[in-house]
């Protein structure tokens, strides 16, 4: 297809305010699926994994196409959350435009400052989308102001300040070129779509086809069929099956290949052709040397291009084969050997991590608490079973002095919880930077946070506000370690002394020592974390303890205590409760905390040492 016909846009957003429920839109009403097709009544199509659909946001980029006319439309659905920033930073390369989504009541947040100035930064034309104007408590004009500050404050040349804005209410399908004053009417995203073809360019090429191919890959994808996909953008020239190409690597080391076969997308799925031209997005097959950022060119003229460059990770995790007494168990996968190779099968396609081997098992750093549970969910559910260590931050020496990352945090509470929030925070070391009342009267409060004190902060403000906060940072940079590193305070643990299962007798008896993460019937071993003491000290118990029967007990009237229901911790409140000698136990069908010491002399030992 000629270039003049294609446009290639990435679709870039704060968290829930609406660009995959836009992308569903864009499939549905482009006749990409037949009426009677399963994805005509379902939503958040692009957001294809499990834990996307459970969490409710998207983790990995996805590409997609459209026709509308003549024209054909490369979808680009990026993720909106900062831990996935490497997603949204190597994706981009791929786009000429972007459709910046802001909901009409929420207005810029965090992570909208965060994908814009990374659009921004590659010169990719945008269009705005107030997105939800039936909200009760849209506030459009005022949205409309915070956008163009925004983009005052990001804009890296002039021209980037004349933007087309549109409305639209995505759920429904429906879209206005002027903000509507009745919004009833049929589902019509026509003025998007035209939207596209005029504001967004066609793509930008290298304009030597005489030197062949040339293209950057940006992404992989797998198949058992096929194997390797390697997906990007063809800058110059064309792709043809079987033609022998090179792949240049980033250490410019030159493998010589072979394309296989060549795919364009259409919809959801892939279409084979024989060759497709400069500005298409495609995915080639046979190119197994291919790693993200490397370049695919023509043989005679191998000319390598910019790589893709990553901010650094923020956070670091040990991820190693479990040490348990109940190893080996509930896992498929249990070696140190099958653990690494998952790992180094991550680092392909996840651009952002790095990966380090220490000891029996793997440093693995990446860009946040969000970024790496994901990454140890996905292996959970593979069948892997291992244990994971406290995350720690990676911290960076600028001119000889040691520096940690920071983030803008924002927080969004009901007026009543504003000075629990402070206090959190206050005790966390962060610095205030603005405060308001939001038009729907919740209180928006903007700090200044090391990283190191944001891990385990989301925990204890659900706790401190009910479960209503809202909450989400973006980094900030760098800045020197003011002497100590920061480290949260929490109460001593109640830890298992024997191995067996748990009684109702024994439990109840320890409840009144703590909060309890273990039921009755649960097997436990020497070590094992069982709950949350009172007070600051670790606390040895006996959870296996049964009652003495006598002929005037009999073992039924056991069954008569009644149990306060205990707590269930989440993956992620696992990572953020364990301290530095604990660790989080990982299997298909369980979360244990314990320590890193399971015998109590052994614990004595390394606690006088430390």
């Amino acid at each position: 297809m000629d270039k003049s016909k294609i446009r290639n846009i990435a679709i870039i957003a704060h968290v829930d305010h609406g660009k995959t429920t836009l992308v569903d839109g864009l499939l549905k009403q482009s006749k990409t699926f037949r009426d009677n097709q399963a994805e005509m009544s379902q939503s958040l199509i692009m957001d294809s994994g499990d834990q996307e659909h459970e969490r409710g946001i998207t983790i990995t980029a996805k590409t997609t196409s459209v026709f509308y006319g003549d024209y054909k439309i490369n979808i680009i659905d990026t993720p909106g959350h900062a831990d996935f920033s490497g997603e949204v930073e190597r994706t981009l390369n791929m786009a000429d435009g972007v459709i910046l989504v802001v909901d009409a009541q929420e207005g810029p947040m965090p992570q909208t400052k965060f994908v814009l100035n990374k659009a921004l930064q590659l010169k990719l034309k945008p269009v705005v989308i107030i997105n939800k104007i039936d909200k009760p408590a849209q506030r459009i004009a005022e949205v409309e102001d915070e956008v163009a500050n925004l983009f005052l404050e990001l804009a890296t040349d002039e021209s980037q300040l004349f933007y087309p804005v549109y409305y639209a209410i995505a759920r429904e399908g429906k879209a206005w070129v002027a903000n509507p004053t009745d919004v009833a009417g049929e589902a019509d995203l026509t003025p998007i779509f035209e939207a596209i073809v005029r504001e967004i360019p066609e793509p930008k090429v290298i304009d030597e086809p005489e030197k062949g191919l040339q293209m950057l890959a940006t992404s992989l994808d797998y198949d058992n069929f096929l194997g390797k996909y390697v997906v990007g953008k063809i800058l110059r020239g064309k792709a043809k099956k079987g033609e022998e190409v090179v792949v240049i690597k980033a250490d410019d080391t030159v493998k010589k290949s072979r394309i296989d076969k060549i795919f364009t997308f259409k919809g959801l799925g892939r279409e084979e052709t024989g060759e497709a031209l400069a500005g298409d997005i495609v995915a080639i097959t046979g190119l197994a040397e291919s790693s993200i950022g490397d370049t695919v060119a023509s043989v005679a003229f191998p000319d390598k291009l910019p790589s893709i460059e990553v901010e650094a990770p923020t956070l670091s995790i040990y991820i190693g084969p479990n040490t348990s007494p109940l190893k080996g168990r509930e896992g498929d996968f249990t070696t140190s050997r099958q653990i690494g190779d998952r790992l180094k099968k991550e680092l392909e396609t996840n651009i952002a991590m790095r990966l380090e081997e220490q000891g029996l098992g793997y440093k693995v750093s990446g860009r946040g608490e969000l970024h790496l549970s994901v990454l140890i969910e996905t292996m959970r559910r593979e069948g892997f079973e291992m244990e994971v260590g406290r995350p720690e931050v990676v911290y960076k020496e600028i001119d000889g002095v040691e520096n940690e990352p920071i983030e803008d945090l924002t927080v969004e509470v009901d007026g009543e919880f504003v000075g629990a929030v402070s206090q959190e925070l206050g005790l966390r070391r962060a610095e205030m930077l603005s405060q308001e009342i939001t038009s729907t009267g919740a209180t928006r409060l903007v700090y200044k946070i090391t990283t190191a004190a944001l891990i385990g902060l989301r925990n204890n403000l659900l706790t401190a506000t009910k479960g209503t906060v809202l909450m989400s940072s973006i980094p900030a940079g760098y800045k020197p370690t003011s002497g100590a590193h920061y480290k949260q305070e929490r109460n001593g643990v109640l830890i298992a002394f024997e191995a067996g299962q748990t009684t109702a007798y024994a439990l109840n008896m320890a409840e009144a020592r703590g909060v309890l993460y273990v039921g009755a019937g649960a097997e436990v071993y020497a070590g094992m974390i069982v709950g949350l003491n009172n007070k600051k000290e670790d606390l040895d118990i006996n959870v296996c303890k049964g009652k003495q029967l006598t002929n005037m007990r009999s073992k039924a009237s056991d069954g008569t205590v009644q149990l306060t229901p205990f707590t269930q911790l989440s993956l992620e409140q696992c990572l953020d409760f364990i301290g530095d000698d604990e660790l989080l136990e990982v299997t298909p069908k369980n979360l244990r905390l314990r320590k890193r010491y399971l015998d109590p002399n052994e614990r004595k030992r390394a606690a006088k040492n430390a």
